[in-house]
């Protein structure tokens, strides 16, 4: 399965969300990818810690390639590292991805990621795509790659108007180029029970059908401490609060 997370906004925890939950399907057995498509580099540090700083090649370079003609091209299986964490491997992402991005989109290279993944379909169970917080160039070309489309979600308003937006966004993709696209869920994360606008926001998304994920992630300042040590919270902490949701949402997916 190819999953993206996707918000325009940013702050939304895209990448704790990615991370987490790739760390668990691997811990759990499967041969799993982490493909980081933002520039920021999040998933990449948040999984490789100082190393992403020289960790190349990566996405970036595997877009370049595609700029140029080769008889010999490299594999998509030459951009991706190995993580510390048995079955999980990363395609790190670089500031280059940039510099990139005008020659991609005037090329029209959109598919590239796609045939890539389909391509390493045998050699992994799954596929995590983190996005950029915007919808460009890369954000198009991952829910493009994908199957399902996982949306992280803040519960305030700003997040609430910019996700009618953004599910917009979601059915001009499936509608043009990948009909296949489901909306697996909206995660609702830095949920916090006991304050009433939020309860009030997650309901009202309930109430007009939207496909809100249960259980919801709680606001916790042990995931500063996981991104700090860049341990997610499966290796960190097995048995705290919030990797327990990590691991009871993981199993509501498909």
């Amino acid at each position: 399965m190819r999953r993206v997370v996707f918000n325009q906004k940013g702050g939304v925890g895209k990448s704790t969300i990615t991370c987490n939950l790739a760390a668990i399907a691997a811990h759990q057995g499967q041969r799993t990818l982490v493909v980081d498509l933002d520039r920021q580099g999040n998933s990449s540090r948040y999984l490789l810690g100082d190393a992403a700083d020289e960790t190349t090649p990566g996405a970036a370079e595997f877009f370049e390639t595609t700029l140029k003609f080769s008889v010999r091209a490299p594999k998509t299986a030459d951009f991706i590292v190995q993580t510390p964490w048995e079955n999980l491997h990363l395609m790190p992402a670089s500031p280059v991805l940039d510099e990139l991005h005008g020659k991609l989109e005037s090329r029209y290279k959109i598919y590239k990621l796609r045939d890539a993944l389909v391509e390493l379909e045998g050699d992994y169970d799954a596929v995590w795509i983190d996005t950029p917080p915007a919808l460009n160039f890369y954000t198009r070309s991952a829910l493009i790659a994908a199957q399902s489309c996982l949306i992280p979600f803040d519960c305030d308003d700003f997040s609430r108007r910019a996700l009618y937006s953004l599910l917009e966004s979601v059915k001009e993709i499936q509608a043009d180029h990948n009909a296949a696209l489901v909306v697996e869920g909206i995660v609702v994360n830095q949920f916090q029970p006991r304050a009433s606008l939020p309860q009030r926001t997650v309901q009202e998304l309930i109430a007009e059908g939207l496909p809100v994920r249960q259980p919801y992630l709680s606001a916790s300042v042990k995931i500063k401490e996981s991104h700090e040590m860049s341990r997610p919270m499966i290796h960190l902490d097995p048995r705290h609060k919030l990797t327990q949701e990590f691991v009871a949402l993981y199993e509501t997916l498909d």
